[in-house]
């Protein structure tokens, strides 16, 4: 999980419109315009995370389970489309100039002090609390380094959501050459690349539903590849200001129809070819919302606040719950009311959490990690 301008949020992101500008002044300004509906989306994209996550701690029961299952089965969707705004916002904020070891410094202080706290809390955890696998030394030492997702046993680790860490450290290592091949190719091949990211997706799919590959690719850092390309190119179009899309109700919508095909198919990564198309539309849709001062339900200023706290609270939850079951027990299947209270209370401890390592310590840590070579002065920050 990355920042929309490349840099992490020196302050609250605009809550109002960008004005509209043209592709030539856009790139030549010191930083690209705030896109405070990208922000907003993030929130929605943790939150539908968190309910798989409930879900799969087996909270609901009966009926009330089923409701669980039919609205966030899918909810590791949301992962793949942090994928895509990932590459979206980075090729946005993208400087013009900028070297390969100021950037990857910049995501070095973005994702790993709030990484490295998760660790030592999970670490924690699995030295006092019952049913949590210690891990080997080499595991953990994989997990920190954010390698443990080239391998599957490794996956999950420690805090086991930061398997997509993983995938992101990846992404940002090959960010630069991506940012230098798009910046050459222009419009027609920035849609070309798009549309070969799309055929990427279906085809490894594909293959995963019939075992071409020795490991499941939902959490193979190459194979969520593509997503972050398409987010990438897709980000090139709107800066040329090439982008024809629907707008921001209809990608809504298709994002929506996609997110509940996804029990029709394999579970896994198969089920990013239900939502991939949808996201990629949903993202530049709200990203021209924000340029054009376009109605957007998802600029709203509350939402925008928790998209800032979404990747505190995307790391922690996990941990929330987990802890849980020491005192409420494996899957306990409650019945409607009871399962509600106690997400209720998993949810605003999350929360809680979240709120206190964003402010004590992924903002501190990060103007630490970025004070001598800090980013330009007066960039609009945007949340992914």
């Amino acid at each position: 999980m990355t920042t929309a301008t490349g840099t992490a949020p020196a302050g609250t992101p605009r809550t109002s419109p960008a004005p509209a500008t043209t592709p030539t002044t856009r790139t030549a300004r010191t930083a690209a315009p705030s896109l405070p509906s990208l922000t907003g989306l993030r929130w929605m994209a943790a939150l539908l995370v968190f309910g798989l996550h409930v879900h799969n701690f087996g909270y609901f029961g009966g009926t009330a389970g089923r409701i669980a299952t039919w609205a966030f089965g899918a909810g590791g969707t949301g992962v793949s489309f942090f994928f895509v705004l990932s590459g979206f916002v980075l090729m946005w904020s993208a400087r013009p100039g900028d070297r390969a070891p100021a950037f990857w410094r910049r995501r070095v202080a973005r994702i790993l002090p709030v990484h490295l706290v998760t660790a030592a809390l999970a670490l924690l955890m699995a030295w006092t609390l019952p049913r949590m696998a210690m891990p080997t030394l080499s595991q953990g030492l994989a997990n920190v380094l954010l390698l443990h997702s080239w391998w599957r046993p490794w996956w999950q680790t420690l805090d086991p959501v930061s398997w997509s860490l993983a995938c992101e450290a990846f992404f940002y290592a090959a960010f630069p050459l991506l940012a230098l091949l798009l910046r050459r190719l222009g419009a027609r091949g920035s849609a070309a690349l798009a549309a070969a990211s799309l055929l990427s997706v279906l085809v490894l799919a594909w293959a995963d539903a019939h075992h071409w590959f020795g490991q499941p690719l939902y959490s193979f850092p190459a194979a969520r590849l593509p997503e972050f390309v398409l987010g990438a190119a897709v980000a090139r179009l709107v800066l040329l200001d090439r982008w024809r899309g629907p707008g921001l109700e209809g990608s809504l919508a298709l994002a929506i129809i996609g997110y509940f095909l996804v029990p029709q198919v394999t579970a896994g990564y198969p089920a990013t070819t239900c939502t991939v198309l949808g996201f990629a539309l949903l993202i530049p849709a709200a990203a021209v919302a924000d340029l054009h001062g376009l109605p957007s339900l998802w600029r709203h200023r509350r939402l925008v606040r928790l998209g800032e706290l979404s990747f505190a609270f995307y790391m922690v939850h996990l941990l929330v719950l987990r802890a849980g079951t020491a005192l409420l027990g494996v899957k306990p299947r409650y019945g409607f009311v009871e399962g509600l209270t106690v997400t209720a209370v998993a949810f605003t401890v999350s929360l809680a959490l979240s709120w206190l390592l964003y402010e004590k310590v992924e903002r501190p840590a990060r103007r630490l990690l970025l004070r001598r070579r800090g980013g330009r002065k007066g960039a609009a920050p945007v949340n992914q």
